[in-house]
């Protein structure tokens, strides 16, 4: 992480203490290490990756209190939830994306992809004002099978066809 990633990492960082604060919650150090551990990962993660991050941060951190910490973050719209039908949810940290993005999932591995879709702002214009709504929010995921496992069995992302 550079000098600019760790001040917008601290930003941030009092932007989700400020949040806590409004609920009417505690900051504490288990939640500042979960928060420090979603904004230290690089791409998605799952509760277990994040608790197994937080827990190297602060080896108090409990199972219990990462699940109960991802609702609070993903209200603070400081990280996002991205479901992936699974029976698991992958999360990612908000690092004042300034674009729109759509996702692409890969079925095999489950590995995301984060593409820059500059139409969805168009697109969620012309919906709203067509129905006269407001837009709160959109999202674009798209679902895929590796083509590379496909063709040779194996996906040099982990992703293993079945027999």
């Amino acid at each position: 992480m550079d000098a600019t990633d760790t001040k917008n990492s601290k930003n941030m960082q009092e932007t989700f203490k400020d949040f806590l604060s409004s609920k009417g919650l505690r900051v504490t150090n288990q939640r500042l290490a979960i928060f420090d551990a979603a904004f230290d990962h690089p791409d998605h993660f799952t509760a277990e990756d994040l608790l197994e991050r937080a827990r190297e941060i602060d080896d108090s951190v409990s199972r219990a209190t990462v699940y109960r910490a991802l609702p609070i973050l993903t209200e603070s719209g400081l990280i996002r939830e991205v479901d992936v039908g699974r029976d698991y949810k992958f999360y990612m940290a908000n690092r004042n994306v300034t674009t729109f993005q759509a996702q692409v999932i890969c079925l095999d591995c489950d590995k995301i992809f984060e593409i820059d879709a500059p139409f969805m702002e168009w697109y969620g214009k012309t919906v709203a004002d067509k129905l006269s709504l407001k837009v709160e929010s959109q999202r674009l995921q798209v679902t895929a099978h590796c083509s590379e496992l496909q063709s040779s069995g194996l996906c040099k992302r982990g992703g293993k066809r079945n027999s």
